[in-house]
Parts: C-alpha cells; structure tokens; sequence
C-alpha cells in the first residue's frame, strides 16, 4: 500500500458523496471497503464510509489525497455509503438507510462550516463520470 499524497487542507474545494455499490442490506464494513481500495488502487480511496447503522468511519484523514474521482482527486473529500445497488446486485438503487441519510446530512453541514464555499456533488456529477454513483441526486438530498 502507498502512502496518500498530502493534501494543503486550506485548498480543500470539494466533497464527493460515493456509494460503494454493494447489495441493498449487505452490511459491507468500511475496514472491507479500505480493503478493496487497496488491492485496485494502492490507498484508501475514501476519507469517511458510512456503515448502515449510519456510522461514520473515518478511513483517511483530510489532509491525504482520496482516490475517488479519477484526476480529480486533490482538494476533494470523499464520502461513500454502504449500499447503492438494488438486493439483486443488478441495478443502481438509492439503498441508504434512515441513520446513513441523517449521518450523510451531519457530515454535508460540518463540511460545509468547515470549509466555505465547498461545492457539493455526487460521484457522477463530475464532467466525464458515466457512473450512477451514489445512487441519488445529491443536489436535491443534501
């Protein structure tokens, strides 16, 4: 595994929300998730997971660059959810729970107090991104 590169947190203008495309209910664990970061990509990918009882696990701290939107990835937070994909693992599907919707919504105003002026986006709302990801209009649910 590679060191993520440092990232200036003063130029942080970013935060990207990510579903990690496991099966409706699968309680996947962030640890697993980090995992398979790993093995695709040398790093963690993410800065905080959200399990399905809404936790948040910090898996990379702000300061290191994520891999989670390819090219795009200094000064951009990556948030993912556990979930994202109906049970039959076919189709995209906004699969977050009551507790991932309310921790989703507490992470958006800490970041957003935290750093003024960050622009919020999903996944596929990045020029050139082809992806579902995460699985809901971020614009409208945060």
């Amino acid at each position: 595994m590679t060191t993520p590169a440092y990232m200036d947190p003063k130029k942080i203008h970013s935060l990207t929300i990510h579903c990690a495309a496991t099966p409706e209910g699968r309680d996947v664990k962030a640890a697993t998730i980090s995992q398979w970061d790993i093995a695709k990509f040398g790093q963690v990918s993410y800065h905080i997971v959200v399990e399905l009882d809404g936790s948040a696990v910090r898996t990379l701290a702000d300061d290191r660059r994520g891999a989670h939107v390819g090219g795009k990835n200094t000064g951009n937070i990556g948030i993912c959810y556990v979930g994202g994909v109906d049970a039959q693992n076919k189709k995209p599907k906004d699969t977050r729970t009551e507790a991932q919707k309310a921790t989703l919504r507490r992470l958006v105003a800490e970041y957003r107090q935290r750093y003024p002026g960050i622009v919020l986006r999903g996944h596929r709302d990045w020029p050139g991104v082809a992806k579902a990801c995460p699985s809901f209009d971020v614009a409208s649910a945060l």
